[in-house]
């Protein structure tokens, strides 16, 4: 196995840069890549300050980059908790995810049609697609909404 040798310090910027440059990055996760690859935490904050100071890094960026693309499939609920994992602060998520209230029912609906496209037709089914929606982040009284919908529709 090949050992890991000890960074240079001017390295940090670059290789923070290149992976910026890939995708976005949460503070919390550029962070941890840069000391997983041996750069030094007291290093690695000051840097992370100046990427932030010329907005290369943003965590809010980064939430709405990751909302955008993963909205289709998940609830707030979902969205919320993995924005969470990523290093996201809280403040940041209620901001971005406050605007996709408006959508959820509807979001809701579309992967439940896409899943199951019938009504069930008893409970255990019923049971069955509730947990389903509520496995991809939708809350209960979204739920809820949508298999009110499909009583009324049926």
């Amino acid at each position: 196995m090949k050992k890991k040798s000890t960074p240079e310090p001017g390295n940090a910027r670059t290789r923070a840069i290149a992976l910026l440059a890939r995708r976005e990055h949460t503070r919390a996760e550029l962070a941890r890549k840069l000391q997983a690859a041996g750069f030094d935490a007291s290093g690695v904050q000051p840097l992370l300050d100046e990427l932030e100071a010329k907005n290369w890094l943003s965590d809010r960026r980064f939430a709405e980059s990751w909302v955008a693309d993963h909205r289709a499939k998940s609830g707030r609920v979902k969205l919320a908790y993995e924005l969470r994992q990523h290093g996201v602060p809280d403040a940041v998520i209620d901001e971005v995810l406050g605007s996709e209230e408006d959508g959820e029912l509807e979001r809701a609906h579309a992967v439940w049609q896409k899943k199951f496209g019938t009504p069930p037709t008893n409970a255990a089914e019923k049971m069955k697609q509730m947990r389903f929606l509520q496995g991809r982040g939708f809350a209960s009284d979204v739920i809820r909404q949508v298999f009110a919908a499909k009583r009324r529709t049926a």
